[in-house]
């Protein structure tokens, strides 16, 4: 009995955590949720951005934020493609403010910098995890 008591905490608290979605089982974000980087430019580079699959957060939309301005609405499961000018950038995940239910009223606000070149891709994933919450991350192949 002890043990069912100490395990069933750690389970529930696993099942709250984010998985990567398969990727034929990845959606793109509707064309109404896109905010900017949309049309390629000369010279532009890729930021690929999925959120996994789960739970936690599962009914709001996360804010996708390139140097510092939404260019996105993402939902779970789903994917944004952004053209960005080749350079540092800064990729992060806020609060979506479009979102008047309780979701939008919280605090979240994660960064990365990322280097993206010409013509190249970089691929980042939105994690939430039961004990640290929301998180962008670089992809792993």
């Amino acid at each position: 009995m002890r043990l069912i008591c100490a395990v069933l905490p750690l389970l529930a608290l696993a099942g709250c955590s984010s998985f990567q979605a398969d990727p034929e089982k990845v959606t793109a974000v509707p064309a109404e949720r896109l905010l900017a980087y949309q049309q390629p430019v000369a010279g532009s580079g890729l930021v690929v951005v999925d959120r996994d699959l789960g739970m936690l957060g599962g009914g709001c939309y996360v804010a996708v934020l390139v140097d510092r301005q939404v260019a996105a609405r993402i939902g779970i499961g789903e994917q944004v493609r952004l053209h960005v000018p080749p350079g540092n950038r800064v990729v992060g995940i806020g609060i979506d403010r479009a979102d008047d239910s309780l979701c939008g009223k919280g605090r979240l606000r994660r960064e990365l910098a990322v280097r993206v070149e010409e013509g190249e891709s970089q691929h980042l994933r939105i994690v939430s995890e039961a004990k640290s919450g929301f998180d962008i991350r670089l992809a792993t192949p």
